[in-house]
């Protein structure tokens, strides 16, 4: 009897760990968080840099379809939504559409919503997010002629994993 007792606290001891093998695999997986934690937000970044690439370029093409619609007399050029350059006059025209030329009532849409901005406050509606340039602004312009919409930008001053600005996408 008391040699089966005594095997039954030395089985006991063997079950758990030791204060050191608790340490050494705290200290590792503490190794592994700290190499791992960087990686995770260099993607993250690279995934929101290639989400504002394609807002960027969902919007931009959308302005060029509907100017070249303008150009090849698709949309009216009565229309009151469309410059006299053939550009939209606010970013709404190219989700409620512009005057088609063809069928009265009828209206070209190009976008079903506005693509947010991943770098800018969520709460902002996406139309407000974007920085816009008019056709007759300047290239270097900060500041929105109003007359039309030529051409969107990110409003974010962060840099990019490249080293540029967003604004400059």
């Amino acid at each position: 009897m008391y040699k089966r007792r005594h095997q039954d606290l030395l089985s006991n001891k063997k079950r758990g760990f030791t204060l050191i093998e608790m340490l050494v695999t705290l200290s590792i997986i503490s190794i592994l968080a700290a190499v791992a934690i960087p990686y995770a937000e260099t993607a993250v970044k690279r995934a929101h840099e290639m989400e504002l690439r394609e807002a960027l370029r969902t919007i931009r093409s959308s302005i060029d379809r509907l100017n070249q619609d303008w150009k090849d007399g698709k949309i009216s050029k009565l229309s009151d939504s469309v410059s006299d350059n053939g550009y939209p006059k606010t970013l709404k025209v190219l989700l409620e559409g512009a005057d088609s030329s063809g069928a009265k009532d009828k209206k070209l849409k190009y976008l079903r919503r506005i693509p947010c901005d991943p770098f800018a406050d969520q709460t902002t509606p996406a139309m407000e997010q974007w920085g816009l340039k008019s056709y007759e602004d300047d290239p270097d312009s900060i500041s929105w002629g109003g007359q039309d919409v030529y051409d969107v930008y990110s409003r974010s001053d962060k840099k990019a994993m490249d080293g540029s600005l967003y604004d400059d996408w």
